[in-house]
């Protein structure tokens, strides 16, 4: 398969940056994290939920064994700085003017990460967590009833934390198509970025959706392995 072709005019060159295991992963977190608030909130139902929380659980897994074998723009080595990148960048946060970055910015490169952490935690604690009624985790045998009930509440307490980070996740999206004339949504449908002209940035390559699959499909079978 050969790698998407770079179009560029006066202003913009589009670029590919996001292969599509990339997407997918992106929009599953997106309707997974609606169905789980959902199927508690809405139809208090712990068996969904629980069912809900086993996909999320593949699906974080999945995307940080992508994170070293995936696409150019996906791996942890490109978009994790050092601090003092991160600060840099930050202070150029205020231009009025899109980034020049390919893949993800400093900032928005540990923000995926904190995410990514943030959702594995949450998946891992609901296994060991119980409603005090009917339902009991799949883990929640191997420890204690009072270490239980402790993940239970952290379990409850991290969610919103999360809902917390992914609100603040949109805004900042919001603010790069507002304040920095950069629309970052259509490169996550279509996999193409549109960057300033000057930019340096190459396609983004690998990311093979076959080895996607395989990986997803290990994962699953690992988290199917666990709650079984």
């Amino acid at each position: 398969m050969k790698t998407p072709s770079l179009e560029s005019n006066t202003a913009t060159r589009r670029l590919f940056v996001w292969e599509l295991p990339v997407r997918l992963f992106h929009w599953a977190l997106v309707l997974l994290m609606i169905l789980l608030y959902l199927s508690i909130e809405v139809m208090d139902n712990m068996d969904r939920h629980a069912q809900l929380g086993y996909a999320m659980l593949a699906l974080v897994l999945f995307r940080i064994i992508w994170g070293f074998v995936g696409g150019t723009y996906a791996r942890f080595g490109d978009f994790l700085h050092r601090p003092g990148k991160v600060i840099r960048y930050a202070r150029t946060l205020p231009e009025a003017k899109p980034d020049t970055i390919a893949g993800h910015n400093p900032l928005g490169g540990w923000m995926v990460l904190v995410l990514l952490l943030g959702f594995l935690t949450q998946a891992v604690m609901g296994l060991f967590s119980n409603d005090d009624i009917l339902f009991d985790g799949p883990l929640s045998d191997l420890v204690s009833k009072e270490v239980s009930d402790t993940l239970t509440g952290l379990h409850a307490q991290l969610f919103n934390v999360l809902l917390v980070l992914v609100v603040l996740h949109i805004a900042a999206v919001v603010y790069h198509k507002v304040r920095k004339r950069e629309n970052l949504t259509p490169a996550m449908i279509t996999g193409y970025k549109a960057l300033p002209a000057e930019s340096t940035a190459e396609p983004s390559r690998g990311g093979k959706s076959w080895l996607a699959a395989i990986i997803l499909t290990i994962c699953a079978g690992v988290v199917y392995w666990l709650v079984g």
